[in-house]
């Protein structure tokens, strides 16, 4: 009995999996193109606002273009391939585009880029820069930035997918994998955005609101990690029947998979936790700059009156 759909026609003659030949180039138009746009329209952006003499993060720069890499990593070489017959390898896939990919296109801040780089449109005309910034505003996405939103679409991407007969559906086809593909990317983005992207957004909470955020979805990715590397026989049917070629046994192949979620879930956390810390510092370093510079200007006043206060004290203890 063959269920693994289109994988199995595709992929017959895989060679067992190694690590070198699953970073070969394997050809994906529309990962590909995609990718090169979105590097290319922040390339521009970036140089505009050098002609204009306007400085931009060479960091956010490099932290853009390594994300945008990393879906090249996944989504253009024989991983992909892999992916739809090896269990694991999808996992990979998965985590790195929904966790790795969303921090670091985050740490980019393309929105802020566009902003600042898209020209204004005449007076009483809407260019692209009103309609991101009407969009950013939109009561739309302040549903889907707000935790009580994102932190379960981040919980059923994991569960409602993998644990129903949605994900063989999906994997029947070259479209319904790419869709899959960028619904864990946009529920990385819609996830991590609130948490710790410095792009401005309806969502803004505190630095130690946000940090509860991330945990929040943290033990159901852990746990639907355990699940997958305890289960007594292979749970998804696309994965159940792997080509004989690659010598694999399905069950320890979904243990394999569960673990690179279990672990996933973790990296990902202690790096964004990093950059959280960071940023409440940087911000708490500001504010006392400013304070500073608040007394500065007061304190001669407030010593004063100080001062006239203990004076007047002394006046009536006499």
């Amino acid at each position: 009995m063959d269920h693994s759909g289109h994988g199995m026609d595709m992929n017959m003659d895989l060679p067992p999996f190694t690590l070198g030949r699953g970073l070969e180039f394997s050809f994906d138009a529309f990962f590909l193109f995609g990718s090169l746009i979105a590097l290319a329209l922040y390339g521009g952006a970036v140089l505009r606002l050098r002609r204009r003499g306007d400085s931009w993060p060479p960091g956010r720069t490099i932290a853009f273009a390594v994300g945008v890499l990393t879906v090249l990593l996944v989504m253009c070489t024989k991983l992909n391939d892999y992916g739809m017959v090896m269990f694991s390898v999808h996992m990979v896939q998965h985590m790195v585009i929904s966790m790795v990919t969303p921090i670091l296109v985050l740490l980019g801040a393309p929105v802020t880029l566009a902003l600042r780089a898209l020209p204004p449109a005449a007076r009483g005309h809407k260019g692209p820069r009103e309609l991101l910034l009407m969009l950013l505003h939109s009561r739309y996405m302040k549903v889907i930035t707000h935790p009580a939103f994102t932190i379960p679409m981040f919980i059923a991407s994991l569960y409602a997918l993998y644990f129903t007969p949605l994900f063989d559906f999906l994997m029947e086809s070259r479209t319904g994998h790419v869709a899959m593909m960028l619904h864990f990317l946009a529920v990385g983005l819609i996830f991590f955005w609130p948490i710790m992207g410095i792009d401005p957004g309806p969502h803004r909470p505190g630095y130690v609101m946000r940090m509860l955020e991330l945990f929040a979805g943290m033990p159901f990715h852990a746990f639907f990690g355990i699940a997958l590397m305890m289960a007594s026989q292979p749970m998804i049917k696309t994965y159940a029947n792997p080509p004989a070629s690659l010598g694999i046994d399905p069950l320890l192949d979904q243990q394999w998979g569960g673990g690179i979620a279990w672990a996933f879930s973790e990296i990902p956390s202690v790096l964004v936790l990093i950059a959280l810390v960071y940023q409440w510092y940087h911000s708490e370093q500001r504010a006392a700059r400013r304070s500073d510079r608040a007394e500065e200007r007061n304190g001669d006043k407030e010593l004063e009156a100080y001062n006239s206060y203990l004076a007047s004290l002394q006046a009536r203890g006499q």
